[in-house]
Formats: C-alpha cells, structure tokens, sequence
C-alpha cells in the first residue's frame, strides 16, 4: 500500500490548551439535520409523507432547532417546508433552519419558501477550504471571503422585506481544511457584516466537512477560535461532525470540551459518506454521566421503528444503544458478571446503575423485555442461570448451574444460539417431568413429636416400575422423614443428601414453590440433581427427591 501518496494536513499547534480539563456538564444546543444531511444521502430521499412523520419524530424527541431542507434546491424540499407552515405543524418552540449557498438566487428563492413564519435560521455557507480553493473554484482568498460576505449582506437586505425573526447561521464549509487564521478571518467579516452583538448573535458552524485528523485536533481548532473571536459573546459556535474517520462522536465531545455551544447531527449518525455524528449517541453518553441530554430517548424501539421506516436503511445490530445486540452477551464470562451485578443492583437498592458490561439500563430506553443474555456455545453457566432465573424464575444452586450447562452447551455446539424456550424445555425434560422408573402419587406428613424420639412420620405413595406402593420414614422434619423412608427400603439406593433448596416460584393465590436436591448413591463418586415444582414445598421435595433417584437409576443404568 502506497502509504507516501497521504499527507497530513497541517493545522495549528496550541500548547496551552485548556481543553482536557474540562467536563460536559450540560447539554449543547442540538439541531438535527436529519431531514437535510441525512435526506440528501439517502439512496431513495425521503417523500413528503415520510418528511412529516420524521418531523414529528424529531420534536417528539425534543429538538427545538430543525433543519428542514435546501428548499432552493428542488421543488420537494421547497413544498415539504411551505407544508409545514401551511398545516401550522411546526410548534411555537420549535425553530426551523434552512441551508442555502451563499448564492444571490438561492437566497432569494430560500426566503420565499419561508413566508409565513415567525422565526427561522437561515444557514448560508461556502467553502473555505485551500483545496476547494484550488481546484473547485480557482479563486483568491479575498474573493471567497467576499462571497460570505455577499451573501451575508443579502440576507439582511432580504429581513427587511421578512415578517419573522431570521436568525443568521455561516459555516466555512471544509473548517478542517482551511487555515485557522483564515477561517477566522471570514468569519469575523460575517459577523461585522451581520452587525452581530451579544443581544443579536451570530450561530458559526465549525464543520468537520471531511473529517481529517484525530478528534484532539478538532478540539484544538475549536479552542483557538473560541479563544481569537474579537468578541465571543456574540457567536455562537456550532459543531456540525462527519465520520470519515470513525471519530464523529469523538470529535464533538472534545469540541464540545473545546467551547462549542451547538451541535448539529442525525439520528444513528446518517449523513454523507460515513455520514454525520450521531446525536442519539452523544446524549446517551451525556445521560451515563449523569447529565440530562434534554432529549426523550426512553423509546429507542419506536425510534428506530420511524428511522428505519423513514430512510429505508438499517440501525446495525452493534450500533450503540440501538444496535439489537447492544445488550446481548454470549460470552460465558460476561453474562455471569451481568448476572451478579444485575442481582446485586435489585439487592443494594441505592438507585444508582452499576453494572458490569452494560453501562446503561436498557429498562431507561424502553427495552427490558428483551434478551440481555443469549446463549451459544460460547456461554457458560452464568449465561443459563440468567435466562433460568430472569425469564422463568427459577435460581440454581451453583452446582445445578454447572450440571445443567453442559446440557445446554452440547445442544449449542450442534444448534447454535440456544432460544430461553428451548433451554427451559430442556431443563424440564432433564430434572422435573422424569417419571420414570418412579413417579410421585402422593403424600401424607404426620407430627408424631409426642410419641418417640422423632417429630415426623412420612408416609410417600409411588408407582415403582408401575407397582403402586407406599413408602414409610421416620424422622427430626420432613424432609428427613422423607428420605429416610426410601433409605429405609431394600428396593432403594441408599441415598446421602448433599445439597438442598427451596424458593418461591411466582406469587399470588397460584403461588408454587422450586426445591433442588442434590443426592449421592452409596459407593458412588457420581452425584444427581433432582427438581421439584409444586405448590406446597413438602411435595415440591418430594418430587425433587423422586427426580434424582430417577436420574441416579437412569445414569448408573447407562453407566453399566
């Protein structure tokens, strides 16, 4: 690869900057262009129709500033915004933005398309950049800073003519591109031109048109031209990111870090190219920290519903907050830390989400419901124990966790990702609906602590190998009643209990009960785990104890 044909481009170099110090504390000025940016780059742009419903969406989600489109440049966009106006769609917080080149007709033509309205933005811009320069318009410094200025004046001559507010928006298009100085220098003119102050500001829109070094030299960028307005409390300074590097969010947090006060961008990051920085992700971000993003984003479903209806393209699956398997873990290690950190935040009740490899509650953007665990066979135990305890509410004791994963991890290497389905039904089959070669009829515990040296007499009905019999044990409590009266008949493995449970299965008058039990045959190494479900708990242990001896008879069976 021919790396020597690349050069980086040379900026400024600030020593002194102060930007790492810093914090985001609040959130920025948003305005979306996602019916502009992200239209224009759309393989089929959006239809009217769709242009409304995206619109509605947008200020559902609590954009106060919009840009709606290019109406100088085709017919759609100009009829989308007379609509808006027409059908009084657009709320009285709300203000619409409109981009236009700094051209005489297409200023002309943008204000027509806003008559009507009360407040608007017009952005006018032009590029700044020394390769635009060059090769797209063959011009010199002094003539390019005079089309800002142009266009600048035209627009104020046009407020005259304007019933509503204009608030004036210039960007440098290709910032990244254009020496500081420079950029400085026209931005200055604009401002001078406009008659900004600090009661009539001026936005600046910063833009990474291409993206083109790492995000700390954006932030550079930004300090330094925070730092040299002559005045700047009458600027407003805007970011508007792309990702041609994959750095978009990176490079407005730092702008932001920098002195920034607005930030333009899209929904999951459409735009241009690799498109523009993605907003849904800066203020998840901001919300992680602690900081309102001052946007609804609690129904990330719905928005990606809208988005993906809208533009026809796809949210990917490990986008962050969005993607579909953003909150998933197949990793067996993984899903054991998010299973103990997810009980340890229901145990410690201090509001505060602190849980391993999920940096956000997916319950806060509407998506509890879903699998946060899934399972395959690079899962392990702690993955099965999530599914097992938060779907279908039965918690494992360790060693059961153990034994039931390889069940399931034998079906994975076979079937690939195991459904919650299919591993409940497997567990079923493996520890509860055994019936063979005995089955539980029923049960009768009777207290008989004033009769002899033990409290309770157990009295165990079964089908043995189809043989209804009823077994009889003595013993301190029920449990220990129970197994010694299986103990008790030759028919039976003489049975040592290791390991017992118990736990509420669900709640209300149809309440059941889960016991485990963790039996070792006599002159065996081998333990089996048997579960019981039922109502009452006494049955519930009965049944688990059946259950093991079932297992015992079927793997000594197997065993020869």
């Amino acid at each position: 690869m021919n790396y020597k044909k690349y050069k980086r481009f040379e900026t400024i170099k600030l020593k002194d900057r102060t930007w790492p110090d810093n914090e985001i504390d609040k959130a920025p000025i948003w305005c979306s262009v996602d019916l502009r940016d992200g239209n224009q780059a759309l393989v089929t742009p959006m239809k009217v129709e769709e242009k409304v419903e995206m619109f509605q969406l947008l200020v559902d989600l609590g954009f106060k500033e919009i840009e709606v489109g290019f109406p100088s440049a085709s017919q759609i966009e100009f009829d989308f915004l007379r609509l808006l106006i027409r059908e009084n769609l657009i709320p009285d917080d709300v203000t619409i933005q409109v981009l236009t080149q700094a051209r005489e007709h297409l200023i002309r033509r943008t204000f027509e398309a806003l008559e009507g309205l009360d407040k608007a933005i017009v952005h006018i811009y032009n590029s700044t950049s020394i390769l635009q320069r060059d090769v797209v318009f063959h011009k010199s410094k002094e003539e390019i800073k005079q089309i800002a200025i142009d266009g600048t004046q035209l627009v104020k001559d046009l407020c005259s003519e304007f019933s509503g507010e204009v608030i004036l928006e210039y960007s440098p298009e290709s910032f990244t591109g254009t020496e500081m100085d420079y950029a400085l220098e026209v931005c200055e003119a604009v401002l001078d031109t406009w008659g900004a102050s600090k009661d009539k500001k001026v936005i600046i829109n910063l833009p990474s048109t291409v993206e083109m070094d790492s995000p700390n030299v954006y932030a550079d960028q930004i300090e330094w031209m925070c730092r040299n307005f002559t005045d700047r409390e009458r600027v407003i300074v805007s970011l508007h990111p792309h990702n041609d590097r994959g750095c978009g969010v990176a490079t407005t947090e730092l702008g932001l870090l920098a002195g920034a006060d607005r930030v333009e961008g899209t929904l999951f990051g459409n735009g241009e190219r690799t498109g523009n920085v993605d907003i849904i992700t800066l203020g998840l971000n901001m919300y992680t920290h602690g900081v309102d993003p001052e946007l609804e984003l609690g129904d990330m479903n719905h928005i990606k519903h809208v988005y993906e209806k809208c533009t026809k393209m796809e949210v990917p699956p490990r986008h962050p907050y969005g993607g579909a398997l953003v909150f998933t873990a197949f990793s067996g290690s993984h899903q054991d830390a998010i299973n103990k950190g997810m009980n340890a935040y229901h145990e410690r009740n201090t509001g505060i989400w602190e849980v391993p490899y999920l940096p956000i509650d997916p319950a806060d953007l509407g998506r509890q419901y879903e699998p946060i665990v899934r399972i395959n066979s690079q899962s392990g135990k702690g993955g099965v124990a999530y599914v097992m305890d938060n779907v279908f509410g039965y918690r494992l004791p360790k060693a059961l966790q153990a034994d039931f994963s390889k069940a399931i991890q034998n079906i994975s290497e076979i079937e690939g990702e195991v459904s919650p389905e299919r591993i409940y039904d497997t567990f079923r089959k493996e520890y509860i609906d055994l019936e063979t070669p005995y089955k539980f009829i029923r049960q009768r515990l009777i207290d008989i602590s004033d009769e002899g040296e033990y409290e309770r007499r157990a009295e165990v009905t079964i089908e043995d190998h189809g043989v209804v019999r009823t077994l009889v044990g003595y013993g301190n409590g029920p449990i220990d009643a129970v197994k010694n009266a299986f103990n008790s008949d030759e028919n039976f493995l003489y049975t040592h209990l290791l390991d017992y449970s118990e736990h509420a299965l669900t709640s209300g008058s149809s309440a059941k009960a889960a016991a485990y039990v963790q039996l070792r045959p006599k002159g065996y190494a081998q333990s089996e785990f048997g579960v019981g479900v039922h109502a009452n708990i006494t049955t519930a242990t009965i049944k688990a104890i059946i259950s093991g001896m079932n297992r015992i008879h079927k793997n000594i069976k197997k065993e020869g």
